[in-house]
């Protein structure tokens, strides 16, 4: 008996330890990755605004070649919704919604994972001219981790798992937009 109660006690202490080390951990994250396509930043906006262009260039696209698209609402518009399912579980099930344009700027989503876990997050792409016809183009998702999954975002490296997808994006996108 005395040995069970040690063993609980050490087991309420592991976990006491975990979730005051994940109060203190920070729950957001943000991750950001951007290039440099030689065409004007008109071109490049009117591009990367239309959800259905995604596809050409995103990286969790081109993962799953029989995943299930839909779309609703006027696509490049405030409200438009591209929605995705794959068996895949590097894809999942979800949506990602244009919440706001900045008419030749930037354009932010809403994205809505489903499986193979519920989340959510916000992303975002953006435009500017830097000389000439040269457009740098950013991307960027942010999203946050509820205390107590939080104390896995160290293990998680989400700046580099997410940010190799959206550096892969980006070179597609500018071998598209350069053809």
């Amino acid at each position: 008996m005395l040995i069970l109660k040690r063993i609980l006690l050490v087991l309420i202490l592991l976990v006491s330890v975990v979730l005051i080390a994940a109060y203190f951990m920070p729950k957001d994250y943000a991750v950001q990755r951007e290039i440099t396509i030689n065409k004007p930043v008109d071109s490049v906006f009117n591009y990367v605004r239309y959800l259905k262009k995604q596809n050409d260039f995103s990286v969790w696209a081109n993962i799953d070649p029989k995943m299930k698209s839909t779309y609703t609402g006027t696509d490049g518009s405030v409200g438009a919704i591209a929605a995705w399912e794959s068996d895949v579980k590097d894809v999942g099930v979800g949506e990602q919604e244009i919440t706001k344009i900045t008419e030749g700027k930037r354009i932010d989503f809403a994205l809505r994972f489903k499986e193979p876990m519920n989340d959510t997050a916000v992303g975002f792409m953006s435009t500017e001219a830097i000389a000439g016809n040269q457009t740098k183009v950013k991307w960027g998702i942010n999203g946050v981790f509820p205390y107590p999954m939080n104390i896995m975002m160290p293990m998680m490296k989400m700046d580099a798992m997410l940010g190799k997808d959206l550096q892969k994006g980006l070179e597609n996108l500018k071998v598209k937009m350069e053809k």
